[in-house]
């Protein structure tokens, strides 16, 4: 039974794809690229926070029932310079409430949340990604190395 399951493990490992960071596009439907989204991409690609948060500002008042638009727009605030925390939080809740399942925004807001001092927080999204990920996945790695890295820097003070 041990050698059946440690099998399906590495059968899963072996066939497992790689997902992205940001918003994880490989997982998103089929559909036609939107030219904002790509725009956004390639401004965070450079790190041009700023001219990603325009685009993405534009994108979801046109838009604002795509989950990309949501989680991206949250993304390029938490990482550009001063981030409006309030916003931050409001459109990665707003990208869960649409994509519940969505792993990159847990383990964003879960980065969020450490950036506010918010432990139990982000433990509570690493708890979310470690049910979504049954056999684990990038997104809780960073995430469970990003509390534990702050766990350690805060516990010398």
């Amino acid at each position: 039974m041990k050698r059946a399951r440690f099998h399906a493990v590495i059968l899963a490992l072996v066939t497992a794809t790689t997902v992205w960071g940001m918003d994880t596009p490989a997982l998103e439907p089929k559909t036609p690229k939107d030219p904002a989204l790509e725009q956004a991409r390639a401004a965070i690609g450079k790190q041009d926070w700023m001219g990603a948060q325009k685009i993405l500002r534009d994108a979801v008042a046109r838009n604002p029932q795509d989950a990309n638009f949501h989680n991206l727009y949250a993304y390029s605030m938490r990482k550009g310079p001063n981030p409006a925390m309030d916003l931050v939080f409001r459109h990665y809740n707003e990208e869960l409430r649409l994509d519940p399942k969505h792993r990159a925004a847990h383990e964003y807001l879960g980065e969020a949340y450490l950036m506010a001092g918010n432990v139990p927080k982000a433990k509570e999204h690493l708890a979310r990604l470690d049910d979504l990920c049954t056999f684990g996945c990038e997104e809780y790695t960073k995430l469970k190395k990003a509390v534990a890295a702050y766990e350690q820097q805060h516990a010398k003070k």
